[in-house]
């Protein structure tokens, strides 16, 4: 059953056998609005660091982002397949040396949103911990969470391959039927919801993907709907 962009109802969860207990939100243009430029700027910095670190043909870099994005789930991941040679950190570090605060503020009304869900809060990135912490801090709500899996504990297996689902779970210590997942990734959520877990779409039009359980049109429509899923056990 799908539900339309900003409405929430219960579904008949027959994957779920177990009550929520674990909620994990992916980071970028999921807790902080899309539309603010970071992630735009984070690609213009991608592009550069293939043109000048790397010396790739700039003619060819834009096509070769879109090729590896849809191939491996994530640039890094296709430079690092067919250049094994590339510094992943130098990588990482160089796309998100970025002032934070150029493009997100603290947000008082998420901080207030996660404080009223009880459960364990953790974040699942394809970045990596040292922008995931800069961004919470930013936001005003790292304490909020207090597990991270980023690209390294995915082993750099990203999101959406297999593997970064099943550390994720690990990392938690949480079955896959106890977990909410937000994103604002299609793509993403469909191996959480192939593996059991409830899933909530944030904004990206309105999807008929029947891997989406809920969609809503910002974060902080995900408070109704984690609660009410919360109560339903």
């Amino acid at each position: 059953m799908r539900v339309p962009v900003g409405v929430w109802v219960s579904l008949p969860y027959n994957h779920r056998s177990v009550a929520i207990r674990q909620l994990i939100f992916d980071l970028d243009d999921t807790l902080y609005a899309g539309n603010n430029g970071l992630w735009e700027e984070i690609g213009h910095r991608i592009i550069r660091f293939m043109t000048e670190r790397m010396g790739l043909d700039p003619a060819q870099v834009e096509a070769l982002r879109g090729q590896y994005f849809r191939d491996y789930g994530t640039t890094l991941r296709g430079l690092m397949h067919n250049y094994p040679g590339m510094d992943a950190d130098a990588y990482l570090a160089y796309v998100h040396d970025l002032d934070l605060n150029r493009y997100i503020a603290p947000d008082p009304a998420l901080d207030l949103m996660l404080a009223a869900l009880p459960c364990p809060k953790a974040v699942f990135t394809n970045s990596d911990t040292g922008h995931t912490g800069r961004v919470l801090g930013v936001l005003g709500i790292a304490r909020h969470f207090s597990t991270i899996v980023d690209i390294r504990a995915m082993e750099f297996e990203n999101k959406p391959l297999p593997r970064a689902y099943e550390i994720l779970l690990q990392r938690v210590a949480a079955p896959a039927a106890s977990c909410v997942l937000v994103e604002d990734s299609v793509r993403n959520l469909r191996p959480a919801h192939a593996l059991g877990m409830t899933t909530v779409l944030v904004g990206n039009g309105q999807s008929l993907d029947p891997a989406v359980d809920f969609q809503v049109e910002a974060i902080l429509e995900t408070g109704d709907v984690i609660k009410r899923l919360l109560a339903e056990k």
